[in-house]
């Protein structure tokens, strides 16, 4: 029997695969219709359109051994020169935007040669070492050259890659996509999906539980645990985005480490937790998630005694007063959760001054710029460790989210890290990395959401992605 799955989500968009997104909604769809040159796997880095790989010692120099055989939803070949072209206009400056910061890509793959030294054999020379480069190319999403031009010129649709799934129709806050002919992953369980745009989470819950949607997402944990007694199934998962508020580390009283660090010990995160949002998240100890490539297993201390008196040390016996802005989302609970935090800060003798902002996009232009007062609400969303330190946290990068942190033990390294070839020698370095910033921390790192999403029937097999995306092509028939 041929079936349908409807899945709701509270967006539903083509944006272009070329461009730099943290948006699960659209990430649902991209990696449903494109392929990359790999997949990120549970604890390791899976074949795609690559079926093996090396690099060398370096970590210059990638040489991707291709699928054969692979064609586009045009019939076009997908070949080492149709992925060369993707991974150049992947790498153009004018490439690579998401929310407040232009090329993403551009500043690992910029001035690299990506050559096609056979049909079937991709070489991708860096100017500097990347060893965490698959970290990007989970993003490499492999268009067909044919539709290079008509993305260009700002149209979304069609889109044509090589995925399991083909767009058929795509109008406002829809997307339905039928399963093609031949496809070299796994088998797909349904004939087409349809993506639905509904904003209320009130709502995606109601119409999974009528049996109107096969799949929502996004489901608030709490109010979703009404599904476990009506039939559906409900999975909970931690999401890797961190939510934290950046630091003003160049100038101000944040200026000092010993103010950030009191920051750090005076918060209790589990109180946050409760407070805010239910006791639907996880505590963030460190400024990646655990998991993260590189994670220690290291809990952040809360301790009163110890924040007052570095407090105090970096001379703010009487009390301190610090300027925060705060969006009025993303994430968002941001306005309860700064409430919340002035409480627990009082307690050491920290008062929060607060500025709200209602145009989230303005707000990101605002900490990309650096205009931020001490401290600002913010998340922190590559699954990616070298991408967060490279993108946030290295001064010499002073990248579009860095706030004047300077820590020279932390870059060293990053260097030693970043051409460290051996993933088990990276991870260690990563680890003694993530230490260092809890001593020293850039940012006040507070919890990683717990999402749950709904799906009708029992299906004890099925999770979201590492990312926390929902992957179509793995979902249940619902025949």
């Amino acid at each position: 029997m041929n079936t349908e799955a409807l899945v709701l989500q509270k967006f539903v968009q083509l944006v272009d695969p070329h461009d730099c997104t943290d948006a699960k909604d659209a990430l649902s769809i991209l990696q449903a219709v494109y392929d990359t040159l790999v997949v990120r796997g549970p604890g390791a880095f899976e074949p795609a359109l690559a079926v093996s790989w090396d690099v060398s010692d370096d970590s210059r120099s990638w040489r991707f051994r291709l699928r054969k055989g692979v064609r586009f939803h045009d019939g076009t070949l997908c070949d080492a020169a149709a992925v060369a072209s993707s991974l150049h206009r992947m790498a153009r400056p004018d490439k690579g935007y998401t929310l407040g910061a232009p090329g993403v890509w551009h500043q690992y793959l910029g001035g690299a040669r990506i050559t096609a030294a056979e049909p079937f054999e991709l070489h991708i020379d860096l100017e500097q070492p990347v060893a965490d480069l698959l970290d990007i190319l989970v993003q490499g999403f492999i268009a067909s050259p044919s539709s290079l031009a008509t993305l260009d010129a700002g149209q979304r649709h069609p889109w044509i890659g090589t995925g399991p799934f083909e767009i058929v129709t795509a109008e406002t806050g829809s997307v339905r996509a039928q399963r093609t002919a031949h496809h070299f992953g796994d088998p797909i369980a349904n004939e087409a999906v349809r993506w639905q745009a509904v904003s209320s989470s009130v709502e995606r819950l109601a119409q999974l539980q009528s049996g109107a949607a096969h799949v929502a997402t996004s489901l608030d944990p709490r109010a979703s645990k009404v599904l476990e007694a009506n039939g559906v199934m409900r999975h909970v998962t931690l999401d890797p985005v961190a939510i934290i508020y950046l630091l003003n580390a160049a100038q101000g009283p944040l200026s000092d480490g010993r103010v950030r660090r009191a920051l750090s010990l005076a918060v209790d995160r589990k109180g946050l937790i409760d407070n805010v949002v239910g006791g639907m998240a996880e505590p963030l100890d460190g400024f990646v998630s655990p998991l993260h490539f590189g994670a220690a297993e290291h809990p952040a201390p809360h301790d009163l005694r110890r924040a007052r008196e570095l407090l105090g040390e970096a001379g703010h016996q009487e009390g301190l007063t610090l300027r925060v802005d705060c969006p009025t989302s993303l994430p968002d609970e941001a306005e309860a959760l700064t409430i919340a935090l002035s409480k627990q800060l009082k307690r050491v003798g920290i008062t929060l001054q607060v500025r709200h902002h209602t145009d989230r996009e303005a707000y990101a232009h605002m900490v990309r710029h650096k205009e931020i007062g001490d401290m600002c609400v913010f998340d922190s969303s590559p699954l990616s460790t070298f991408r967060v330190l490279y993108e946030k946290i290295d001064s010499r990068i002073a990248g579009s989210w860095w706030q004047g942190y300077r820590n020279a033990a932390v870059e060293q390294f990053l260097d030693t890290a970043r051409a460290e070839a051996d993933a088990e020698s990276r991870e260690a370095l990563y680890r003694e990395i993530y230490l260092l910033l809890q001593e020293d921390p850039p940012w006040l790192t507070l919890y990683n959401p717990l999402r749950a999403t709904g799906l009708r029937g029992s299906h004890p097999e099925f999770c979201l992605s590492p990312e926390g995306v929902l992957d179509v092509r793995r979902l249940p028939s619902f025949a």
